[in-house]
C-alpha cells in the first residue's frame, strides 16, 4: 500500500495568521513542502452576502467553513493570485485551487489563468471545479444561480478543447465565440489535474469524473455507503473506481468552542479511510494550532504520526 499523501488546507486559518498576511500563508507552504506534504489547498469564494451564515455560524472559529455557517466578513484572497505566489516560492508540492467556483467567472478568462498558473507550477496544479452553494455571490455578480451546474458542464468542455489546440469555435446555451487561440497551453494537454466532489455523489459528478477527473473529494465524513455508491456509479460508467485518486481527511470533535483538536485522535480517522481506498489525506492547521510560529513543527509531527499509524 502507497504511504497516503497529505493535503495542507491553507484557507481558514485566520485564528492562527493575520488575514492580510499573505506572505505568511506562503511561507506556511513552504514549511508543508518542506516537512514532506504532497499538496496545499487554498479554497474559493470571490465575496459574501448576508445569507453566508444563514445556517448559524460555526461555534468554534478553528472548524471547517461550510454551507450557511460563516459570518460575512470572513476573508477569502484569491486563491489563484495565492496560488501563483505559492508556485513561485515552491518547486516539489502540488498546489490546489480546491474548490474553485468556475460558474462565478467566464470560462475563455479562467481557461487562460489556469494554463498560465499550471505552465509556471511545471504541472504541479489540481483544480476542483465546483458550483457552490452562495446563491448571494451569483446574484452579486450577475450569474443565474440556478444554471450554475449546466454552466460548469459548458466551461469544462469549453477548457477541454481550448487547452488542446487552436483555434477553437464554440456555440453552446451559455457562452458562443470564433476562432479563439489560447495561449500559452498549459503542461499537459490535457490541462491541470481534475478532482469533484461534494457533500453527496450523484449524476452530474460522476459524469464530470468519467470525463474528466483524476479524482474524488468529497465534503464531510467519509462513509462506507459513499464509497460503495461511487464505485458502482463509476462501474455503470465503464470506469473503476481504482482509476481516481480518493480524498479524504480528518473530522474532528473540539473539547470546547474556544479550544484546538488534539491531533493524535484525529489522525486515527487516516487509516480506516485508508481500508476503504483513500490515498490522499486533508489537514486544517488552525484545527489543531494557535499559533503560527508551531506550525513548521506541526507539519513535521503530523507526517511522522501518519507514517507510524499506516506503517501498522
Amino acid at each position: 500500500m502507497a504511504a497516503p499523501r497529505l493535503v495542507s488546507v491553507l484557507t481558514e486559518n485566520w485564528t492562527m495568521t493575520d488575514p492580510r498576511d499573505l506572505r505568511g500563508i506562503v511561507r506556511m507552504a513552504q514549511e508543508a513542502e518542506d516537512a514532506g506534504f504532497d499538496m496545499v489547498m487554498v479554497s474559493d469564494h470571490i465575496l459574501l452576502g448576508p445569507s453566508a451564515g444563514s445556517q448559524g455560524r460555526m461555534a468554534n472559529p478553528r472548524d471547517y467553513a461550510m454551507p450557511g455557517n460563516q459570518d460575512p466578513f470572513t476573508p477569502w484572497p484569491s486563491n489563484l493570485v495565492l496560488l501563483s505566489a505559492i508556485a513561485a516560492a515552491t518547486t516539489r508540492i502540488r498546489i490546489g485551487a480546491i474548490a474553485l467556483i468556475a460558474p462565478l467567472r467566464h470560462p475563455l478568462a479562467l481557461a487562460h489563468d489556469l494554463a498560465s498558473l499550471d505552465l509556471m507550477s511545471e504541472g504541479r496544479l489540481v483544480i476542483q471545479p465546483t458550483v457552490s452553494w452562495h446563491k448571494d455571490e451569483y446574484d452579486a455578480l450577475g450569474v443565474p444561480f440556478g444554471q450554475r451546474g449546466r454552466i460548469l458542464d459548458e466551461e469544462l468542455d469549453i477548457w477541454s478543447q481550448v487547452w488542446r489546440t487552436s483555434p477553437v469555435t464554440y456555440a453552446g446555451e451559455h457562452f458562443q465565440f470564433e476562432d479563439v487561440y489560447l495561449e500559452p497551453k498549459p503542461w499537459r494537454p490535457e490541462g491541470p489535474t481534475m478532482w469533484f466532489g461534494g457533500q453527496r455523489v450523484h449524476g452530474p459528478i460522476v459524469d464530470r469524473l468519467v470525463r474528466y477527473g483524476s479524482g474524488f473529494h468529497p465534503v464531510g465524513k467519509v462513509t462506507d455507503e459513499d464509497v460503495a455508491v461511487l464505485r458502482s456509479s463509476l462501474e455503470a460508467a465503464g470506469r473503476s473506481i481504482d482509476d481516481f485518486e480518493l480524498v479524504g481527511g480528518t473530522r474532528v470533535e473540539f473539547p470546547s468552542d474556544d479550544s484546538v483538536a488534539p491531533l493524535p485522535e484525529a489522525l486515527e480517522e487516516v487509516p480506516r479511510q485508508q481500508a476503504l481506498g483513500f490515498t490522499t489525506f486533508c489537514i486544517k492547521p488552525s484545527i489543531f494550532i494557535d499559533d503560527k510560529d508551531q506550525h513548521a513543527d506541526f507539519c513535521r509531527e503530523v507526517v511522522t504520526r501518519v507514517d507510524a499509524l499506516t506503517a501498522r
